[in-house]
């Protein structure tokens, strides 16, 4: 899919488990978040507002089972929308990291667009579950959002002795690191010196890197 170029990002997700629909800006605007989890919507707002985006996500899941599918699905379009917005604007800086406090709590995050996702989330929560959030599902969530939006993130929260404070320090310096990533570079040039790639990706020390893939009718050659 190639990216839009317009300012907003639309994702419509469905599945036998979670229903999503998704509208992302980088510009501040409208926030309005419903996922179902009381939690999640507090962490969504808090990354969007933080990071100078404006978001627009309702998720209809099977909470009865419980909130993994929702907490993931929502992860998985979030991260999709910030793919395909870091391509449309094209030119950005690529790397971002930021620390957060939030009282007793640190948290620092460090994010790069490349391309070849990776996560490693270090929250050291101590509960089971934040509200209707579980803990579990609160780490997931960001390895989804990494894999989908194919960067490589780092996530770690270096003290703080409260749950709340310590989840809500990692939404926000997350959202400070992409704001910083996401940012136009100077000349449409990314900050690896290289100009954008076509696609709107910046370019590496690799160069632009061409892979074609395909399938071919029939078996084996002969021997």
């Amino acid at each position: 899919m190639k990216p839009s170029s317009g300012k907003t990002v639309a994702v419509l997700r469905k599945s036998k488990e979670t229903e999503i629909s998704l509208r992302l800006g980088l510009e501040p605007g409208k926030i309005e978040i419903d996922t179902g989890i009381g939690f999640l919507d507090h962490m969504l707002e808090s990354l969007a507002k933080h990071g100078g985006f404006s978001l627009d996500l309702r998720c209809r899941g099977d909470l009865g089972v419980d909130d993994h599918h929702s907490a993931e699905d929502c992860a998985i379009a979030l991260g999709k929308a910030l793919a395909m917005a870091g391509q449309a604007r094209g030119g950005i800086k690529r790397f971002g990291f930021a620390y957060a406090p939030l009282d007793e709590a640190l948290a620092r995050a460090v994010v790069d667009f490349s391309g070849r996702p990776w996560c490693e989330a270090d929250l050291g929560l101590s509960g089971q579950s934040l509200g209707s959030l579980r803990a579990e599902n609160a780490e997931h969530f960001f390895q989804s959002l990494a894999a989908n939006a194919e960067i490589c993130l780092h996530v770690d929260v270096l003290k703080g002795k409260n749950d709340h404070h310590r989840l809500e320090a990692a939404f926000k310096a997350l959202a400070l690191a992409l704001r910083q990533a996401l940012e136009q570079a100077g000349g449409g040039a990314s900050e690896t010196g290289g100009a954008a790639s076509e696609a709107g990706r910046p370019e590496s020390t690799k160069g632009a890197v061409s892979l074609e893939v395909w399938v071919e009718e029939g078996g084996a050659a002969d021997a």
